[in-house]
């Protein structure tokens, strides 16, 4: 088991100046990435790649997202602490774990089962409790909707229906959207029960959404 030593908080302190450098202002967002201990999601020989602003392998071929990408798409969200908000992808957990420093109402879906279970056991070891679910996340959460935010941490071909559907009037989905090389991250906000408008913002590279609306193995 890890520990999160001073000499952590100081290199999460140094991250997080270069993600202000990098344009991210929300202090919710910064604070949460300052407060993670993102170590805890590396094998110990690994330590070094912790608090660099890089992806970084983590098996079944997917990595924890790059520091500035989490802040990037958490800031797009404009979280605040009454949302309850469903993100697609658990993958290694640390996304997750910064949502849950901002909003206790966060739920979780991941597609692949080795992963899911590896991601419950860093939540049991950080005493974080969101709601968990192994599935298809492309489809979203309908028996949990409808939510205030919605994250996509993979990227998919187009928006899902389904997810425009389980998002609350006001509510706001952030999702790559694009082919498997390259994706645009969108934001979609619900306007009314059936108006949406949709800004589009940087690319990005992330691994694809797989699932019935996402890309097929």
């Amino acid at each position: 088991m890890h520990t999160d030593s001073y000499r952590h908080k100081g290199m999460r302190k140094v991250l997080v100046k270069l993600l202000k450098e990098k344009g991210i202002k929300d202090e919710r967002v910064l604070q949460a990435i300052a407060t993670v201990p993102r170590h805890f999601f590396f094998e110990k020989m690994f330590l070094e790649h912790a608090y660099q602003d890089k992806a970084f392998p983590i098996g079944e071929g997917q990595t924890i997202s790059q520091p500035y990408t989490v802040a990037y798409q958490t800031e797009l969200l404009q979280l605040k602490p009454s949302d309850t908000v469903l993100e697609i992808g658990t993958g290694s957990g640390y996304q997750c774990c910064v949502l849950l420093q901002i909003t206790p109402h966060v739920y979780t879906i991941e597609y692949n089962e080795v992963l899911f279970r590896k991601a419950l056991q860093f939540f049991k070891q950080m005493n974080l409790h969101p709601h968990t679910y192994l599935g298809d996340g492309s489809e979203g959460l309908p028996q949990e909707a409808p939510f205030d935010k919605i994250l996509v941490t993979a990227g998919a071909p187009v928006i899902p229906k389904s997810l425009l559907e389980q998002l609350k009037v006001g509510g706001a989905l952030v999702i790559p959207v694009g082919d498997e090389q390259s994706q645009k991250m969108v934001r979609v906000v619900r306007e009314t029960p059936d108006e949406f408008t949709r800004e589009v913002f940087d690319n990005f590279k992330f691994v694809p959404l797989l699932g019935k609306s996402g890309w097929n193995k």
